[in-house]
């Protein structure tokens, strides 16, 4: 830890602390951490919010859909990056059970789909349209794909639906799933040295645009109902035969009980909004930085004190 950026950020919320945690129960706040940086840097940055207004902090290692049901049932206290287009149908199915609901947005705009560095449409020049991708698959063909192109989707339990896409449009790729997001970034690294064709499940914001300028393939366009009617879309017969939102939204949910039994931290959690920028910073300072994220929270927190302190000071008494 380190004890100035402690302090620093300490100091921010001493005169909040003592009136915030007046009305908040003395049971811990229960956090939930899933495999991907951003969201266990802010996870960290906001249990860190909530202890230095005098409350007590629990996280905990949840799968990244299952979580909704554990915030509904009050097993996890909150969930601060609900992603639409990976989460969004199982946050959806869990507030219509009732138990959860939606604290508020982030100011930040994601998008999350089949990417590719710059050098890849070097090589494939009808980037991004997704079928000028799928005439250029024997580019990103690899032992273990044989004549189909490899596409190396996000982890297992991020249900990104690129089989049933892959399906879906005729497309001449087998979908690999990576084990973790760190695989995602090691997979472009290595086609980084000799500039090979790669196709890769990437999101924004994170760090990864910044390191490696890239685009997203433009899939067709997506329509509410993609993924659950199969006349939605161009082909009649299946579904998930269009691309993630382009502009979807980043929330954040919370257990119904959290208002009446942390009053003060609630508030703050409402007021909460990270942009673009600053999820990616957070990210960068682990993946690129190698900071431990606890750390990478306190020095967070301690340079960007004008930021919190809006967040903090209007919850008190």
């Amino acid at each position: 830890m380190k004890l100035t950026a402690f302090l620093s950020a300490a100091t921010l919320v001493a005169s909040a602390s003592t009136a915030a945690h007046a009305g908040d129960s003395s049971d811990p706040i229960v956090i939930p951490i899933h495999n991907w940086s951003s969201q266990i840097v802010m996870s960290n940055v906001v249990g860190q919010i909530f202890e230095q207004m005098g409350n007590h902090v629990e996280y905990v290692t949840t799968d990244s859909q299952a979580v909704y049901e554990s915030v509904r049932l009050g097993d996890v206290t909150l969930e601060m990056e609900v992603w639409e287009g990976a989460f969004g149908a199982s946050y959806r199915a869990a507030l219509e059970k009732g138990g959860l609901h939606d604290a508020g947005d982030h100011d930040a705009v994601t998008r999350e789909d089949w990417w590719y560095p710059m050098w890849t449409k070097d090589a494939c020049p009808g980037l991004p349209d997704w079928k000028a991708l799928n005439d250029c698959a024997h580019l990103f063909a690899t032992a273990e794909t044989g004549d189909k192109g490899r596409y190396l989707d996000g982890p297992v339990d991020w249900l990104k639906h690129g089989k049933e896409r892959v399906e879906a449009l005729d497309m001449n790729f087998t979908v690999i799933n990576a084990g973790s997001a760190a695989a995602l970034w090691a997979e472009i690294g290595s086609a980084e040295a000799d500039k090979r064709p790669v196709v890769v499940f990437n999101w924004t914001p994170n760090f990864a645009e910044a390191v490696w300028p890239g685009e997203f393939v433009d899939f067709p366009v997506w329509e509410e109902g993609c993924d659950k009617d199969p006349a939605v879309g161009p082909n009649p017969d299946a579904l998930y035969d269009c691309g993630n939102p382009t502009s979807g939204y980043l929330k954040k949910a919370a257990w119904d009980g959290m208002r009446d039994k942390w009053p003060a931290a609630y508030c703050a959690l409402t007021n909460i909004s990270f942009t673009n920028p600053q999820i990616a910073e957070m990210a960068k300072m682990v993946d690129t930085d190698e900071m431990e994220p606890e750390e990478a929270a306190e020095e967070w927190l301690s340079a960007n004190q004008a930021v919190v302190e809006p967040w903090i000071t209007s919850c008190k008494g």
